[in-house]
C-alpha cells in the first residue's frame, strides 16, 4: 500500500467515525464493500448495512452482500425495491437512472431511519464523475453522502486498499444494475430483465466473468473480455451457449469485438 493511499484511508476513517450511527447503501460491490469494512471498524457495531433487493438486481449480487456484510458481523437488512413501478425508468430515458437511484435511496433511508441509523451514504468513488451517472444527482439532491469521493479515493486506491485488507471483493468485476444492458429508448420490462439474468447466469456457470449481455431485441450481444474470445468460440463452448440463450428468449447471439466496455450504451448520448 503506498503512502497516499493510506492517508486517504486515514482521513476516510475520521471521517466515517464521526457519521455514526451510519448506515451504509451496500450493494456487494468493490467499493460499498470497502466503505462497509471501513465503516465497520471506525464505528463498530454502530453501522448498518442497508440492500435493495429489485428485480433488475443479479441473483448472486445479494447472496453475495449477504455474506459478505455477515463475515464483518454487520447489522443488515434488505430493502423490497421495484423501479418497474416507476414510468420514468420504464421509458428508459436518459435520465433512467437519476430516477430508479432517487427511490431507491429514499426507501434505504427510511428503512434505515426506522432502524435506529439516520445518516445514509453510498459507495461512489471518484472516479464516477468520468461517466454519465445520473444517479449521483439523486443521491447529491438526498443529502446521501459519498465518504469515498470525499476523500478522494479512485477505483483503483480503493481495489489496492481492499487487498491489503483481506477483503475478497479487492478484483471483483464490476456489476451495474441489468437495466444497464437494455438501450435507452428501449422500454424495461421484467421480460427483458429476465432474458438478460438468464443469458448472464449461464455464463457465468461457463466460468466468465467481466462481461455483459447487452439486449438488442432478438439478439443478444455478448461483450467480454477479449482473452475469453477463443473460450466462448470453441465449438463446445459456442454450441452451449447458443442453446442456452435461445431457451432464455433470444433468436441470435452476436459477440462483440471490441469486447466488454463500460458504460458502452451511453455513447448513443454523444451523438
Amino acid at each position: 500500500m503506498n503512502n497516499k493511499s493510506a492517508e486517504k484511508e486515514k482521513a476516510l476513517l475520521k471521517l466515517l467515525a464521526g457519521l455514526g450511527p451510519l448506515a451504509v447503501a451496500f450493494s456487494g460491490g468493490a467499493d460499498s464493500s470497502y466503505l462497509l469494512a471501513a465503516s465497520r471498524e471506525a464505528l463498530g457495531s454502530n453501522v448498518l448495512a442497508v440492500t435493495a433487493v429489485s428485480p433488475i438486481v443479479p441473483h448472486d449480487e445479494i447472496r453475495r452482500a449477504r455474506e459478505f456484510a455477515a463475515a464483518l458481523k454487520v447489522n443488515h437488512i434488505f430493502v423490497e425495491d421495484d423501479p418497474l413501478s416507476l414510468a420514468d425508468f420504464v421509458e428508459n430515458g436518459p435520465m433512467r437512472c437519476f430516477f430508479c437511484k432517487k427511490a431507491q435511496l429514499e426507501k434505504l433511508s427510511f428503512a434505515a431511519l426506522d432502524a435506529g441509523f439516520p445518516t445514509l451514504v453510498h459507495g461512489a468513488n471518484k472516479d464516477d464523475h468520468k461517466d454519465y451517472r445520473p444517479g449521483l444527482g439523486a443521491a447529491a439532491q438526498l443529502g446521501v453522502g459519498a465518504p469515498l469521493a470525499e476523500c478522494g479515493l479512485s477505483k483503483e486506491e480503493i481495489r489496492e486498499l481492499s487487498k491489503a485488507r483481506g477483503l475478497n471483493t479487492w478484483n471483483k468485476p464490476p456489476m451495474a444494475c441489468l437495466a444497464t444492458r437494455i438501450p435507452y429508448g428501449e422500454p424495461i420490462t421484467l421480460e427483458k430483465l429476465q432474458k438478460v439474468q438468464a443469458a448472464e447466469d449461464f455464463l457465468f456457470s461457463l466460468g466468465f466473468s467481466g462481461f455483459r449481455v447487452r439486449f438488442c431485441g432478438p439478439v443478444a450481444r455478448i461483450e467480454a473480455q477479449p482473452e475469453d474470445f477463443e473460450k466462448i468460440l470453441s465449438p463446445k463452448n459456442r454450441q452451449k451457449i447458443v442453446r442456452a440463450f435461445a431457451k432464455a428468449g433470444f433468436n441470435h447471439v452476436a459477440l462483440d469485438l471490441e469486447g466488454y466496455t463500460t458504460g458502452s450504451l451511453n455513447r448513443a448520448l454523444k451523438k
